[in-house]
């Protein structure tokens, strides 16, 4: 029985890309065997999404053609329907069936790659599968930016609505709270903005609602005045472990903050290479002067030994293209998991022999990278606009920082010790944050692992808004029981 409801959904889904075949054209749809197929399937940012297999993808260019697709992918007069579809922007989510469907089909957006500055220079209109990278790129020559994603190769859809953290957060806020208006397909297959004076629930739900309430085709972000930027990239010794974590707790505090400041310090172990160092990526949005004039807000860490030290003053196209070379080298496979405490040195200090007592278990591991990072998250960044995004973070004070273990691999027999690996540690780190009170469950989206649940972590009130939303923008739940992939709103009473 099994085995034929299996193949019926084969057979409704080859249909259906038969049917989208003759709605776009052959150059918007492509099946298995064709070059555009095996293109679309290598140029995902992990492997293991390369890996899953649609039946079709199909490629639409301008949001009425979006708007035919969910059309007749929802039709009820055909009684088809495929059994996943997944909407994929730059393709960097890597939880596999977040932006590719298996068996199903996939909405590739990369053609929706524009940036188009808009006359007063106020704003920028993205498509969602612009990279950061080309966006710095169109804007550096105007002394313009946003506060837009820090890795060149990432698209602009997924991080936009899964929050966003920029170099230029800690001072305009999430990317999402920069936002001033959507294009979205929604259910119903009607095109519809969404800004702060029509569809202003769908506004404030899409920040932060990642793929649950539509498609969104176009995406409005506020620019500001930006020259260059000072950075420097700095590897330290572990014996530095210590003034590393105190630093981090003194620098973050609300009162030292420097919101032009903007800094990720790490830990990380490449088996490849049989070492384990500290990383501190610096990043000051007003330089002081040359590459060689830091900013005094970095002192304590500039004054540590260091193996390798790297600084520069450059443009944000340029900073982004730098940040793709802090990348694994060549395909791999990779795991994000996250939590949120507040960064006590003790805290910090938890969450790295966390880290640090899994090594001689995750050593054997093919070709592995693996580490922990800590990224502040000062009141200056989650508070001014958390009356108008669905995070749920507007009943906080003081700073947190978002933990990140993040692990790149070879090879998928690892992929059961690598992710249990992964959940242990996540659970080590939190279990310390309740026991010395620094615990706070909000969960990163764009960080989440396949085992967390971060919509779920906005809380209470910010779910049952997400919920009262879904069901008026999309009462069949379209983008919950078919766009099954990615996180998803809870599910309501």
């Amino acid at each position: 029985m099994a085995g034929n409801k299996s193949n019926l959904r084969r057979a409704c889904t080859a249909a259906i890309c038969q049917a989208l075949l003759h709605l776009l054209g052959p150059d918007k749809v492509s099946l298995p065997g064709s070059g555009a197929y095996n293109a679309s399937l290598t140029s995902y940012f992990a492997l293991q999404v390369s890996d899953i297999h649609p039946h079709c993808f199909a490629s639409p260019r301008a949001a009425d053609e979006v708007a035919s697709v969910v059309e007749l992918l929802t039709s009820n007069t055909t009684g088809r329907r495929p059994d996943e579809v997944a909407i994929r922007s730059g393709g960097h989510m890597w939880v596999a069936g977040a932006s590719n469907a298996p068996g199903g089909v996939t909405i590739d957006l990369r053609a929706f790659d524009a940036i188009q500055l808009s006359p007063d220079a106020k704003t920028v209109s993205l498509g969602p599968g612009a990279r950061w990278q080309d966006v710095y790129a169109a804007l550096d020559p105007y002394g313009l930016s946003v506060a837009g994603g820090r890795i060149g190769t990432v698209g602009v859809g997924g991080l936009v609505l899964g929050g966003g953290i920029s170099f230029f957060s800690p001072r305009r806020g999430w990317t999402c709270d920069t936002a001033t208006a959507f294009q979205v397909v929604l259910a119903n297959g009607s095109v519809v903005e969404a800004n702060a004076n029509e569809n202003t629930d769908l506004f404030h739900g899409l920040r932060g609602g990642s793929n649950n309430l539509g498609i969104v085709t176009r995406i409005d972000l506020t620019t500001f005045q930006q020259g260059d930027v000072w950075f420097a990239n700095i590897y330290h010794p572990l014996t530095t472990v210590d003034e590393q974590i105190k630093t981090v707790a003194r620098i973050t505090s609300p009162e030292n903050y420097d919101v032009d400041a903007s800094f990720v310090t790490g830990f990380g172990y490449a088996s490849t290479q049989g070492l384990t160092v500290v990383n501190n990526q610096l990043a000051y949005a007003k330089p002081t002067g040359d590459a060689n004039t830091p900013p005094a807000y970095y002192n304590d860490f500039l004054s540590l030994p260091s193996l390798f030290n790297s600084t520069s003053v450059l443009n944000m196209s340029s900073l982004a293209r730098q940040g793709n070379a802090n990348l694994p080298p060549g395909a791999a496979r990779y795991l994000f998991a996250t939590t949120t405490f507040r960064p006590t040195e003790p805290m910090l200090r938890a969450a790295f022999d966390a880290w640090n007592s899994s090594l001689p278990s995750i050593s054997a591991v093919t070709g592995v990278t693996w580490s922990l990072s800590f990224e502040p998250l000062p009141p200056s960044l989650y508070l001014p606009g958390a009356a108008t995004n669905s995070l749920g973070l507007a009943n906080r004070s003081g700073t947190r920082i978002i933990c990140l273990l993040s692990q790149a691999w070879a090879d998928a027999a690892d992929d059961a010790h690598v992710y249990a690996t992964s959940e242990a540690i996540i659970a080590e780190i939190e279990a310390a944050a309740r026991r010395l009170d620094a615990y706070d469950p909000y969960l990163y989206l764009n960080y989440g692992a396949p085992w967390q649940d971060p919509i779920s972590s906005y809380g209470g009130e910010s779910v049952r808004r997400l919920q009262k939303l879904r069901e008026k923008v999309d009462p069949r739940g379209v983008f919950t029981e078919i766009v099954r992939g990615g996180f998803k709103i809870p599910r309501g009473e």
